[in-house]
């Protein structure tokens, strides 16, 4: 079975490495999205999914990315591609900084606290305008070609995709678990949760941060609105749920399937896509609480590595 898997897998990972040598720019663009969402869904799996902590301030990572990566570019004239990792340093900064008395909270209190920490930072990039461009935002060079993104976000995605299945092979990946199923028993054990729990933090920022560097790039313009909305952190949750939160390929199913299902009900039904989305996420919630991966593992007994 695994077997099966790793061979569909490397098939999937060698056709999208030479996509752009034939594919049209709308392709290239789509897929760059796709990975995008895939790093992101991620990202939030290591944290929520893992721990049970569930994070509604994922975005503020990202955007705090994206003006790290603007700023280093257009201010002090860095390539791309450095300024694009360097936004991993603001946010793991930040989630170093909150992570120690917001991971503290628990169920919806956390969630509370991580969903105001999006709006205090979007709030302080509003507020200095004369470093941010304020309301106005950042307008980057304009980018001559996607291609390069094209393989940096596909990196970042494989990055995360392989990380997760790192911890979850591991003993850091079993205590994590063991947080999400009881997070009390697993300090009777002897278990150092709040410490855990603030490493899955870190690792869950990192990568948003260097996602956001990238998206700056290829958007060629930032501003508060457009790198900090709360539906970039709903939708990154909603295609965790949606593969399997908690697995290694879960976020990246949900990524897929979810950006494909956006695009075609995007072209066919342009006013009433969002409310048919919305529908389907009610129905996974409700049907699939534990996603398409966990229903199969559940049916199938599928080993959790995947």
């Amino acid at each position: 079975m695994m077997t099966g898997v790793l061979g569909l897998l490397l098939a999937a990972v060698g056709g999208l490495a030479i996509l752009p040598l034939f594919a049209s720019g709308y392709l290239i663009s789509f897929t760059i999205q796709v990975f995008m969402w895939m790093a992101l869904a991620g990202s939030w799996n290591l944290i929520s999914g893992f721990t049970g902590y569930v994070s509604f301030g994922h975005v503020a990572f990202f955007g705090i990315g994206a003006y790290t990566g603007g700023l280093l570019i257009t201010k002090a004239g860095w390539h791309w591609l450095p300024a694009g990792l360097a936004g991993c340093l603001p946010a793991v900064a930040l989630a170093l900084v909150i992570g120690y008395p917001c991971l503290r909270l628990k169920g919806p209190y956390f969630a509370i606290a991580m969903l105001g920490l999006n709006e205090v930072v979007r709030a302080l990039v509003s507020y200095f305008e004369g470093f941010t461009g304020g309301g106005s935002g950042v307008s980057l060079p304009p980018i001559l070609s996607i291609v390069p993104v094209y393989y940096a976000m596909g990196g970042v995605a494989v990055a995360v995709t392989l990380l997760t299945y790192r911890i979850i092979t591991s003993q850091f990946g079993l205590r994590l678990l063991s947080i999400r199923e009881d997070e009390i028993a697993a300090e009777v054990m002897g278990i150092n949760t709040a410490l855990l729990k603030l490493y899955a933090f870190l690792l869950s920022a990192a990568f948003p941060g260097i996602v956001g560097g990238f998206y700056a790039w290829y958007a060629s313009h930032i501003e508060p609105l457009s790198v900090f909305p709360l539906l970039t952190t709903i939708t990154m949750i909603i295609m965790c749920l949606f593969g399997g939160q908690g697995t290694v390929l879960g976020p990246v199913l949900g990524a897929v399937l979810l950006s494909v299902f956006q695009e075609l009900v995007w072209a066919r039904f342009l006013f009433v896509h969002q409310a048919i989305f919305g529908a389907l996420i009610v129905g996974v919630v409700l049907l699939m609480p534990r996603g398409i991966l966990g229903v199969l593992q559940e049916r199938y007994r599928l080993p959790r590595t995947i």
